[in-house]
């Protein structure tokens, strides 16, 4: 798919803001109508919020596989970021204030054919791939983006196991591998 204007990135961390603050003023989720928006903003696509305050992570949710259009994907990930991101308390008034907020369009992820866990190390993409991993009821992803904190391709792929709830060390012919990229833009000014 094509890369989205400035325009239509403004607009869509412009949604993800004003997400936030009616979840903090009224509760219920910002509600919009995908068809006042151009075309890119309407097609259904998979997107991650991921908010920081401070620099240190406050809340990141998405989805894997495209369910909504993308305005909707936005305005959902940014209020559950915000207050439904198990790992945090909800979003207070001052601490939105100060967030900043960066949005993650994914591409539709590609399966991976892999038979050991070196033969993967050797196909990822540092900086470029996003990675899930799952096996039974076992399952993680990586955004692209957490490659700056874990550039070393064996660090990401252990940490992205413990994510899962696999050891470090482990490996099985079951896991399975699916890779993506991203379309990553955070609020002007931020980081």
């Amino acid at each position: 798919m094509a890369r989205l204007t400035s325009d239509q990135r403004a607009t869509l961390l412009g949604l993800a803001a004003k997400s936030i603050n009616q979840g903090l003023d009224q509760g219920p989720r910002l509600c919009v109508d995908s068809g006042d928006y151009p075309a890119p903003l309407q097609a259904m696509r998979a997107c991650f919020v991921t908010l920081h305050l401070q620099a240190k992570l406050r809340g990141c949710v998405g989805t894997l596989e495209p369910e909504k259009t993308l305005v909707e994907a936005v305005v959902d990930a940014a209020h559950n970021a915000a207050f439904a991101d198990c790992r945090f308390t909800p979003l207070s008034a001052r601490e939105a204030a100060e967030i900043d907020i960066d949005i993650s369009v994914l591409s539709l992820p590609t399966r991976l054919t892999i038979s050991s866990e070196a033969q993967l190390l050797a196909e990822l993409r540092p900086g470029v791939d996003g990675l899930i991993i799952s096996e039974g009821h076992h399952r993680a992803t990586f955004l692209p983006t957490v490659w700056q904190q874990l550039p070393n391709p064996a660090d990401f792929l252990a940490e992205l196991k413990h994510k899962a709830g696999f050891t470090a060390d482990y490996w099985s012919d079951n896991i399975q591998v699916s890779r993506y990229t991203t379309e990553n833009f955070p609020t002007p000014g931020a980081g």
